[in-house]
């Protein structure tokens, strides 16, 4: 049994969603503050998230919000609170930092490279798993979710790290 005006509310809230989304991405293209651009972008990416919604693909929906605006779109906001001033002259590289660094890189290359290469390596299908779009995402928001919250603290503490640096660094400056 279907409720009469079902299909007229769904169109509806397509045509908003779709508004949401244009609306967004005006913003984000045409305003000269990058704050607001980046604002716009987030809004643009979550109207394709309703997008996604109104076409029935709920876990693509919920990836778009949580991967697209939940990260990247902080990542970017994060990246521009913390980049310097461009009036501000460039700092000299000191050879010690840049040889720890180069060292560091080395040491973490050689580490994944040597997972890569003793890791046995089967095809899913052998394991007879069901790696359909339906079960990745089932296994993500039921088994997995543990990893995901162990994931958003470790990036919470590395941008906490970011800003305490990028504050001492100003002090010093």
């Amino acid at each position: 049994m279907s409720f009469p005006g079902v299909e007229n509310l769904a169109q509806m809230a397509f045509w908003v969603t779709l508004g949401f989304t244009l609306t967004g991405a005006f913003i984000a293209v045409f305003p000269r503050n990058i704050l607001y651009n980046v604002l716009g972008l987030s809004l643009c990416l979550a109207g394709i998230g309703g997008i996604y919604l109104c076409l029935g693909s709920f876990f693509i929906a919920l990836m778009q919000w949580l991967i697209y605006i939940g990260a990247i779109t902080i990542a970017i906001v994060f990246a521009i609170m913390l980049s310097r001033p461009l009036y501000t002259a460039v700092p000299e590289r000191k050879v010690p930092k840049v040889a720890l660094a180069t060292a560091a890189g080395a040491v973490f290359l050689v580490a994944v490279l040597g997972v890569i290469f003793k890791t046995n390596w089967k095809p899913a299908v052998e394991r007879g798993k069901d790696w359909s779009v339906a079960a990745i995402g089932h296994l993500l928001l039921t088994r997995y979710d543990l990893v995901f919250e162990v994931i958003s603290l470790v990036l919470l503490v590395a941008i906490i790290g970011a800003i305490v640096t990028a504050g001492y660094s100003r002090r010093l400056s």
